[in-house]
Order: structure tokens, then C-alpha cells, then sequence
């Protein structure tokens, strides 16, 4: 049987093939080629721990109505003192922290994230904090200024540190978003520690203090200073009567010290070792779905 002649191909088909086959490589090497640090923030942000807790401040109306409520409830503790003060008693105060408690950081979170980082960052907060880009937690100008017009003094506690101007950019804060007593008696910034303990001792010796807020339950005693999930859960349900009454809590899921009691670190460093840390903590309750597999089924 004849061979079947192998069919011939021209010059321009030729030109065409190898023109292909350095096309083809181009796009291998581009496919393989190491992620740039753009593209790796961008992957990193979609899929950033942040997302959920971000999401829900600054879209959930779930969260901006619990400041109300947290508010509201603040008000109503500021009548019953009220109802009982008499003349000549010592004059009413209430305390409160600032970050995350009158003051919301939403876009030096959104930085973060766009950023690809998925925990907090010292230095790029304190190059962002002197912008002003801060907002007011719902409810809280309101209740200050009802507070002002009821001769309740407001001293505002707060633990920053941006060095020596630590307390001009604290108080500028306040002067931006018109919050009353924004003036350098009513507020007290600790640089070097966060324990507010001092502020309320000297307030208490002028004042009746009768109500204190904030985001973290250390912004109420320091016995919640600890670096144990546990512990800080067995002091919150021996001050439960308090909750609502002498200490008005407001939702924060970014940061704080009960991140200090899952790490040990207020501030705990983006590392694998912390991100595995993180994924413990939110699976410490999770379903064995093997084992749910093998129960038989009543």
C-alpha cells in the first residue's frame, strides 16, 4: 500500500505556527510569574478575617441600632440619678472612653483591609488618627448634649499614644464633632497604660459619678485586664448586674482587650501562628459532622 504523502505547509503557515507557539509560552510565563505585592493585598482582602466584623459596622443597621439602644439606656440612668439628686448634693458626672465608644474608625479599618492586613496596625493608625476622619457613634452627641443641658458633666477617658501630641489630637476630635466639655479639664489620655483606674478616682473626688461607657469591659474595672478567655468570662457574669446600670457597653467586634485574652497581646502581630490562634478561638464550639454521621437516627 503507497505511503500517504505528508502534506507540505507554506511559508506563511509556518510564520503563523511559531508565531503561536512564542504566544503560548508569553502566557505561561505571565501565568507563572510571582504575584506582584498588588496582587497579593488584593487576594489577601477577599478573604481578610476582617470582612464579617467590618460588614456589619458599616452596613448593618443591626449595629447602629444597638448604639442607639445603648444610648437610650444611658439616658434613662441619667433621669433616675437625676430623680434622686438633691440640692447641695456633689454635682453629677458620667465617664466615658472614646475610641469605638463616641467615636467610630471605619475608615482606617476599610485602609486595613484594602491594604490586605488583617490585624490591627500601630503605625498606620497613628498616621491616620491626626486626619480627623473620625465619625460619631449613633446617639452619642445627642445624649451628651441632653447630659450638658441637665448639668451632668461628661469627662471623656481615653489610653492613646502619638507622642507629644497625644492630648492635642484626642481634644481635636472632640472640638471636631461638637461634643460638649471638649475642653482640656474633662479629659484624661494615658499614653502609657490603659488603665483608666487614676481618671475615675480623681472625677470621684469632685463628682458623683453615676454612670461610665465604653467598648471594652477594662474601660470599667481593671480586673479585666487578663489574658485568659475564661477568666474574663467568669468576671463579666459576677458583675452582670451591673451591665446596663453602673456600665453601659457599646458593640465593638474589631478590637480590644478581649483580643489580649485570646493572644495575650492587645495587638498581636499578623502572623500564621496568630491567624491559627484566631481560627481556634472562633471554632472553639464547632460541629463534628463525623461524628453526627455514625448516631443513628431515632
Amino acid at each position: 500500500m503507497p505511503e500517504t504523502p505528508t502534506p507540505s505547509i507554506t511559508d506563511e503557515e509556518r510564520r503563523r505556527l511559531v508565531g503561536l507557539m512564542f504566544a503560548g509560552g508569553a502566557l505561561a510565563a505571565l501565568g507563572s510569574a510571582p504575584a506582584t505585592a498588588q496582587d497579593s493585598a488584593a487576594c489577601n482582602s477577599i478573604r481578610n478575617p476582617l470582612l464579617w466584623a467590618m460588614a456589619y459596622k458599616q452596613t448593618a443597621a443591626e449595629f447602629h441600632a444597638l448604639c442607639y439602644q445603648a444610648y437610650n439606656l444611658a439616658r434613662m440612668r441619667i433621669d433616675l440619678a437625676l430623680a434622686r439628686h438633691d440640692p447641695g448634693d456633689r454635682p453629677l458626672a458620667l465617664i466615658a472612653d472614646m475610641d469605638n465608644t463616641i467615636l467610630h474608625a471605619f475608615s482606617y479599618w476599610g485602609y486595613l483591609i484594602n491594604e490586605g492586613k488583617d490585624f490591627f496596625d500601630d503605625a498606620i493608625w497613628d498616621e491616620w488618627l491626626p486626619n480627623n476622619l473620625i465619625t460619631a457613634v449613633p446617639g452619642s452627641n445627642d445624649f451628651f448634649h441632653y447630659c450638658e443641658s441637665k448639668d451632668v458633666e461628661v469627662f471623656y477617658v481615653t489610653n492613646r499614644n502619638q507622642g507629644e501630641r497625644t492630648f492635642e489630637y484626642a481634644l481635636a476630635h472632640l472640638k471636631y464633632l461638637k461634643f460638649p466639655y471638649a475642653r482640656d479639664e474633662n479629659l484624661f489620655v494615658f499614653r502609657e497604660s490603659s488603665d483608666k483606674t487614676p481618671a475615675r478616682r480623681r472625677i470621684e473626688e469632685s463628682h458623683e459619678v453615676v454612670l461610665m461607657l465604653g467598648d471594652n469591659l477594662n474601660d470599667y474595672r481593671r480586673d479585666y485586664y487578663v489574658k485568659d478567655v475564661d477568666e474574663r468570662m467568669a468576671l463579666m457574669e459576677r458583675d452582670r448586674d451591673d451591665w446596663g446600670t453602673k456600665f453601659i457597653l457599646v458593640p465593638n467586634p474589631t478590637d480590644g482587650h478581649w483580643v489580649r485574652a485570646i493572644f495575650g497581646d492587645s495587638e498581636p502581630a499578623p502572623t500564621d501562628e496568630n491567624r491559627q490562634i484566631l481560627k481556634d478561638a472562633a471554632t472553639r464550639v464547632a460541629w463534628d459532622r463525623t461524628l453526627s454521621a455514625k448516631r443513628p437516627v431515632k
